[in-house]
C-alpha cells in the first residue's frame, strides 16, 4: 500500500453541516459512516494518512448551472461574503478539528516532523487549511489566532470575490482570465503568510491573481486541488502557462478527483473513468516533472469517479497508476513525499 497524504478536503464542512443537525462530529469522524467521503475507518481502509482539511464558509446562493445542448455552462459567482459570520463558522470548525485531536480521533499537525510522527502511529494527519479568506479581515488580526490554532495552509479566495481578490466561476469552457487579481490587502496577506509560514494555494484564484501571487511570494507555487487547462477547459483548471510556473518554481499541483475537472466535457458525472484522471497525471507529469505532483482529492467537496468512490477506494488510484507503469519511487512521490517537500519548504524545516 501506498500512504497518501492528501492536498485538499472538505470534511470539516460535512462534520459542521451535520453538528448543525445535531450529528457529533467527534464520533461521525472515529466511528465512522456512511455518508460523505472521509472518517476515520476508510482513511485506514484507502491508506490515506492525512491531509490538509479545508475551512471553507459555504455559500448558501451558489446554484450550480446545467450544460446547454453544447455542453456549455457558466454558473454565476457567489455573492461576497460578510466577515463577522464568516469568522463564527470558521472559529466552529478550527474547534472541531482542535475536539478531534483532543479526542485522538486525529492529530492535528503544525510540522512535518508531525505528520511523519501521526502516519507511524497510524493516526490520520491533519493539517488546518482555510479556503477562502473571508474569516480573516484586511487587518489580518486574526490571521495570528488561527496560525496559532494550527492553520498552515490557505487560499485567498475561493471561487467568490473577496478583500483579498477575485476567484474564478465553475464554468467550461473558459479561461480562468477572468476578473482582476490579488488586492492591496491581497499583498499584503501574502506577504504575512510568507513571514508566518503559511502554504499560499492557488486553486481558486483568477488566472491576474496567480501571477499577482508568483511575483510576490518566496514560496513555491501551489495549486492543491487543480487539473490541466488543456485536458479539460473549465475555468478552475491551470494553464500551461502557469503550469510552467509552477515548475519553475518547484512547486506543486495536487490532481483534482472532481468528474468535471478531470472530464473531457466538463460534467459532473460520477460515471467518469480512472483513465481520465490518469491523463491528467500523465499530463502534468510530463509538462513540469514527477517531483511537482501530488493529490488533491476535494474528497468531501465534489462528485468524484464511482470506481474510486470514497477515501477507501483511494488504492484503486494507485494501482492503476502502477498499470500504466508509474514505479514504487515516483508513486511515493506522488503520493505523499511531494507534497511534504513542499510544506517542509514552506515551514522552514531544514530537516523534514
Amino acid at each position: 500500500m501506498q500512504f497518501v497524504f492528501d492536498g485538499h478536503n472538505d470534511v470539516l464542512l460535512r462534520l459542521w453541516t451535520h453538528s448543525k443537525d445535531g450529528s457529533d462530529p467527534i464520533s461521525e469522524f472515529a466511528d465512522g459512516t456512511t455518508v460523505g467521503h472521509i472518517d476515520a475507518r476508510r482513511a485506514r481502509e484507502g491508506g490515506l494518512s492525512g491531509g490538509l482539511c479545508a475551512i471553507y464558509i459555504p455559500s448558501g446562493d451558489l446554484v450550480f448551472a446545467d450544460p446547454d445542448a453544447d455542453g456549455r455552462y457558466i454558473t454565476p459567482m457567489a455573492a461576497p461574503l460578510d466577515p463577522l459570520p464568516s469568522l463564527a463558522i470558521a472559529t466552529e470548525m478550527a474547534a472541531i478539528a482542535l475536539r478531534l485531536d483532543q479526542a485522538g480521533a486525529w492529530r492535528l499537525c503544525r510540522t512535518v516532523k508531525d505528520i511523519r510522527g501521526a502516519m507511524a502511529d497510524d493516526i490520520f494527519a491533519a493539517v488546518l487549511h482555510m479556503e477562502g479568506c473571508e474569516a480573516i479581515g484586511a487587518d489580518l488580526a486574526a490571521l495570528e489566532v488561527f496560525y496559532a490554532a494550527g492553520l498552515r495552509s490557505l487560499g485567498p479566495v475561493w471561487s467568490r470575490h473577496n478583500v483579498f481578490g477575485y476567484g474564478v466561476p465553475f464554468a467550461f469552457p473558459m479561461s480562468p482570465d477572468t476578473a482582476p487579481g490579488l488586492t492591496d490587502a491581497g499583498f499584503a496577506l501574502v506577504r504575512e503568510c510568507n513571514r508566518l509560514g503559511i502554504v499560499i494555494d492557488l486553486a481558486h484564484i483568477t488566472e491576474k491573481g496567480f501571477w499577482d501571487v508568483a511575483k510576490t511570494t518566496d514560496q513555491p507555487l501551489v495549486s492543491s486541488h487543480s487539473n490541466a487547462h488543456a485536458l479539460t477547459p473549465v475555468a478552475r483548471n491551470l494553464t500551461d502557462r502557469q503550469l510552467d510556473a509552477i515548475r519553475e518554481s518547484r512547486g506543486l499541483v495536487g490532481i483534482n478527483y472532481a468528474t468535471a475537472m478531470l472530464r473531457p466535457d466538463g460534467r459532473s458525472d460520477s460515471d467518469t473513468p480512472l483513465a481520465d484522471m490518469i491523463r491528467h497525471i500523465d499530463y502534468l507529469v510530463n509538462r513540469i516533472g514527477i517531483d511537482c505532483v501530488g493529490l488533491g482529492s476535494d474528497f468531501d467537496g465534489a462528485t468524484i469517479p464511482e470506481e474510486i468512490g470514497d477515501a477507501s477506494g483511494n488504492q484503486k488510484l494507485i494501482a492503476a497508476l502502477r498499470e500504466v507503469g508509474y514505479g514504487e519511487a515516483d508513486l511515493t512521490k506522488l503520493a505523499r513525499e511531494n507534497w511534504l517537500r513542499i510544506l517542509a519548504q514552506a515551514w522552514r524545516e531544514d530537516d523534514a
